[in-house]
């Protein structure tokens, strides 16, 4: 699979995402076992059904990143914005969140989702979390939620971020992981790539490339571990023998709270 050739095919399935929940359904990109039950009740309290129904990723970033009054903060594949909102919140009318995707079905539905909930403090941009569109050193704190997994030039992704955070900002992603070595099929196949599992970075990898890219304070903590079930499911999803490659994956993937810091 060339870069491009995932740029596309992901850009396709979430914009077919996003025009699913302007009709009012769910959506689920990731796999339901992954994309289920990340947010408390109380969060999403006051947000927009389309913010909620867009929710595609791995983890609550937002949660865990421990926001202040006053910061910038950045979130890398923003989708239908229910991170960019959250954090709009906890850094208040003094702070503000910049929501960053490619696909404009999904800008669409943020800005949608924004216009509803009435927040000022929020703008999205247009563009690749490759080449993000904001200066050097303009941003306290990345965070992201399950979409650098689906990059296919991961490290300039980590040296994007490394750009536009400011001395000592703090770079606080959930994402999908991986222990181990997937099999070969599920690595070769779009479908899974899509799904979130195929483009996942081994854990001792990611921690390597943010190193190299200047990070420090590297850590990486597991929120959620998938089981057999779970991997039977999304290899279905993707069309592959789950009976025979779910063993192989049992316990190799799982959701991840991903830290760093840029040096002050």
């Amino acid at each position: 699979m060339s870069g491009p050739d995932i740029k596309e095919t992901v850009r396709e399935k979430y914009g077919q995402a996003a025009l699913r929940v302007l009709e009012g359904e769910k959506s689920n990109c990731c796999g339901d076992p992954i994309t289920s039950r990340l947010y408390d009740a109380g969060e999403t309290t006051g947000l927009p059904e389309g913010a909620v129904l867009a929710s595609l990723g791995c983890g609550n970033p937002t949660a865990l990143a421990a926001l202040h009054p006053g910061e910038t903060v950045l979130d890398l594949g923003s989708g239908g914005g229910i991170d960019v909102l959250l954090s709009a919140k906890r850094v208040g009318p003094t702070g503000k969140a910049y929501g960053l995707d490619m696909t404009d079905e999904m800008l669409a539905l943020a800005r949608e989702n924004q216009r509803k909930a009435g927040v000022t403090n929020v703008e999205f941009l247009k563009g690749e979390i490759e080449n993000i569109p904001l200066p050097d050193a303009s941003v306290d704190v990345i965070i992201s939620n399950c979409v650098i997994n689906l990059s296919a030039d991961k490290r300039r992704v980590l040296g994007e971020a490394f750009r536009v955070l400011r001395p000592g900002g703090r770079f606080a992603v959930s994402d999908v992981v991986v222990r181990g070595q997937l099999p070969s099929e599920v690595r070769r196949s779009i479908e899974a790539w899509v799904g979130c599992v195929a483009g996942a970075l081994e854990e001792e990898e990611f921690k390597t490339l943010l190193a190299q890219e200047g990070f420090e304070e590297i850590g990486i903590e597991p929120t959620r571990i998938y089981r057999l079930d779970d991997a039977k499911s999304f290899l279905q999803d993707a069309g592959l023998d789950a009976e025979v490659l779910a063993r192989e994956v049992d316990g190799c993937v799982m959701g991840a709270f991903v830290r760093a810091r840029k040096p002050a």
